[in-house]
């Protein structure tokens, strides 16, 4: 179990530095227990404070850091041995979202250069967005769901997966609730006039490259269709992406539907009709 231990690094919430030692030292405390000599402690702090763009405050306290210098430090300090496996638990929870998207970009770029697996902890939804591969939900203690970042986002077969990404796009709904939105007025116009002025509408997924194409665009010019965006999001990993929009026709008749229905499987896209809604 110790050796097992001994191959883990950890990154904190609250960062968990020595204010009494120096960034240099902080980093190398672990280095220091462990026996390194120090010369080696040394060459292997300047590496990794070069690693986490540290270089100029190796000789800097806690106190003068801002919060992202500080979880930095603590990433430096995670990997002065050399880790196997690197623990973050709610790594960027403690962080203004700037600061976090920075910690991210970090972090993968870890991954990317050392090839290091990262299991990181997290309730912000959109950190894992950000950042993961793979995703395990658990809920109560149990693993309820598992898989491809991209698929999980795109279709949760879990409750709590549901709740989970439900409540990350109500805070991004509040967070800006004062810039205009079409889709959400489009939304609440239907909402408030009971039955809306459609016939078909339509909710397709758009996955890889095809997220960047005018897709609607496209298809009016194909079809003839006039198009209207009630709601759509766009789910990004560092491996994959994917589109999901609802979509309404106006003054369908089966034959514009099927040519739509068409158009849609011809371009890869996935798609779901709700008919008289």
């Amino acid at each position: 179990m110790r050796k097992v231990r001994g191959r883990i690094g950890m990154i904190f919430q609250h960062f968990n530095l020595l204010s009494s030692k120096t960034v240099a030292g902080n980093v190398a405390l672990p280095l220091k227990i462990a026996g390194w000599p120090r010369g080696d402690r040394l060459k292997r702090v300047a590496t990794l404070l070069e690693l986490v763009g540290l270089e100029a405050k190796a000789s800097a306290y806690p106190a003068q850091l801002s919060g992202g210098q500080k979880q930095r430090v603590g990433i430096a300090r995670a990997l002065a041995a050399d880790p196997a496996l690197l623990l973050s638990d709610e790594a960027t929870s403690a962080l203004d979202p700037e600061t976090t998207g920075s910690i991210l970009a970090l972090l993968r770029d870890i991954n990317r250069k050392l090839g290091l697996t990262i299991v990181l902890i997290t309730h912000e939804m959109n950190v894992i967005r950000g950042i993961a591969h793979r995703v395990v939900v658990l809920d109560a203690g149990r693993v309820v769901e598992e898989g491809d970042a991209a698929a999980v986002f795109a279709d949760p077969q879990a409750e709590a997966t549901r709740r989970l990404l439900v409540s990350a796009d109500v805070s991004a709904s509040e967070s800006h609730a004062d810039a205009p939105d079409p889709a959400r007025e489009t939304a609440g116009v239907l909402a408030l006039n009971g039955e809306p002025a459609r016939d078909v509408e339509f909710r397709i997924t758009l996955e890889g490259a095809l997220t960047d194409q005018p897709v609607l665009s496209d298809l009016t010019l194909a079809t003839g269709a006039r198009t209207v965006v009630v709601w759509a999001k766009t789910e990004r990993t560092p491996e994959r992406a994917s589109t999901t929009i609802l979509f309404s026709v106006e003054n369908s008749t089966p034959e514009l539907v099927a040519r739509i229905e068409r158009y849609l499987r011809r371009v890869g896209a996935t798609a779901e009709r709700f008919d008289h809604v």
